[in-house]
Parts: C-alpha cells; structure tokens; sequence
C-alpha cells in the first residue's frame, strides 16, 4: 500500500513538463511534498490550513523567499527556474532576472504556483 506521499509525487510524476520553469517549479513542489513527509503532515482542513502550513511560520511567500526558507543564492535560484540561454543573459544568476525584480522575487512567483500544484497533488491523492 503507498502512502500520501509517494501518491503525491506520483502524481506530480505525470504531470508533463517541458519549461526550464515548470521543471524548476516541480522541484519546489518536491520539496513541499518532503517538507510534509518529515514533518508528517497527512491531512488538512482546507486549502487555508494547507497554505498556514506549508508557510511555515513566515508571513507570506515573499517573507518565505527572502527569509532564507528555501533557495537563497541568485545563481541556485536561476539555475532551478531558467534556461540555457536564460543563465548566460543574467551570467548565471549574477544579472538581474529582470528590470522589475530580484530572484528572490522570481523564486517568490515559483513558489506560489508550486503550493498549488502540491494542493493539487495532496487532493488527487486524498481521493485515490
């Protein structure tokens, strides 16, 4: 018998994935779903108990990125979310993502969409 957890990354597993972004998001999505198996977090209430949680004490997802939560260097979070030719443009992390943000910001946007996709997960496998 397979627990929550194994379901939830099998279900990730078929999710299809082709962006150097969706890949990296997948690997924010694994991560979630570790930090869940360690922690042991089998059921939630709701998607705003979910969302509490996997915060994990930090205020929002910026506070999360920026407070050292998950990925803190430039050139890890560039790596995870860019292409090829994204990481010789920003020198590997070492440019600005872009002129509006930072790559904590940008980490910031990944993991938003990456808690949706574990709730995603966590919902398919509750049902199975």
């Amino acid at each position: 018998m397979t627990n929550i957890y194994e379901t939830m990354n099998a279900v990730l597993e078929a999710r299809k994935v082709r962006s150097a972004w969706d890949k990296g998001v997948n690997e924010y999505v694994r991560e979630f779903i570790s930090f869940m198996e360690e922690n042991e977090i089998k059921h939630f209430n709701n998607y705003a108990e979910f969302h509490r949680v996997m915060l994990n004490g930090a205020d929002d997802w910026n506070s999360y990125s920026w407070g050292g939560c998950s990925l803190i260097y430039d050139g890890d979070i560039a790596k995870r979310l860019c292409t090829p030719s994204e990481l010789r443009k920003t020198d590997n992390g070492n440019r600005k993502p872009n002129s509006q943000e930072e790559w904590l910001d940008v980490q910031k946007r990944a993991l938003v969409q990456a808690l949706k996709i574990t709730w995603d997960c966590y919902t398919a496998a509750r049902l199975s």
